[in-house]
């Protein structure tokens, strides 16, 4: 008989239980909310600081990202890109952080699973209609129906067909290419554990920055596309 992969999930209570994508993805967001609770005290404590550290420090790097992550999202989405840094940013962080977890020996990353990534796919699904909601009314709703009401029965379909195909997709997308990195890196350290093991972790780390990226760009494509006032 085989035996399961050892994860540090199984060593902590309450957690060996649990399925590894759901254990290893607790651990990974309380790892973010510590970043983000030492980051944030770091940022008020520096308020009143005129003049930067010169060299790189804990509060630089948390700045570092938050900058990164806000210029990135309002250069894709406008001036209004601003409210959306909260949510494309959280997403970002989490899968982000899952996907490198999957380098590291003990962790399993969450979002090798479809669960995980149907979570992440599902909220910009069900994020998307809310912003388009709460910008247009029930105004939002003639975008399914085409530019002539007379095209409506055939449009109808067709855009409920796409609009239902996103979280597939972008669950699918994430899901498979971690998975398979995840495997090819598991593979390599198995067959030759010191020679392969580097280039392996350098595509995992490759794709796990793609792999976030393109989560990103198509969620602030998609909420982009919700609020926009052509063709309402």
């Amino acid at each position: 008989m085989g035996h399961e992969a050892f994860t540090w999930a199984s060593l902590i209570p309450f957690l060996k239980d649990l399925p590894s994508h759901v254990s290893n993805g607790i651990i990974v967001s309380v790892i973010i909310l510590i970043i983000v609770i030492l980051g944030y005290r770091q940022l008020k404590k520096a308020e009143d600081a005129i003049i930067p550290d010169s060299r790189l420090t804990f509060r630089n790097f948390v700045e570092l990202i938050v900058e990164a992550l806000s210029d990135l999202i309002t250069a894709n989405m406008g001036p209004r890109g601003k409210e959306f840094v909260l949510l494309v940013g959280t997403l970002a962080l989490f899968i982000l952080f899952n996907n490198l977890s999957g380098l590291v020996p003990g962790f399993l990353p969450a979002t090798d699973n479809v669960n995980t990534t149907f979570a992440c796919s599902l909220t910009v699904f069900a994020m998307t209609h809310y912003f388009g909601v709460r910008e247009h009314g029930i105004k939002y709703l003639k975008q399914f129906m085409g530019p002539l009401i007379w095209l409506a029965p055939i449009m109808i379909p067709i855009e409920l067909i796409g609009h239902l195909a996103r979280p597939l997709s972008l669950g699918l997308r994430l899901f498979g290419n971690i998975f398979g990195d995840h495997m090819v890196t598991l593979m390599a350290i198995s067959f030759l554990p010191v020679v392969l093991p580097v280039p392996a972790m350098i595509l995992g780390l490759f794709v796990a920055l793609v792999q976030t990226f393109v989560f990103m760009l198509l969620s602030m494509a998609y909420f982009a596309g919700a609020i926009t006032h052509e063709g309402h």
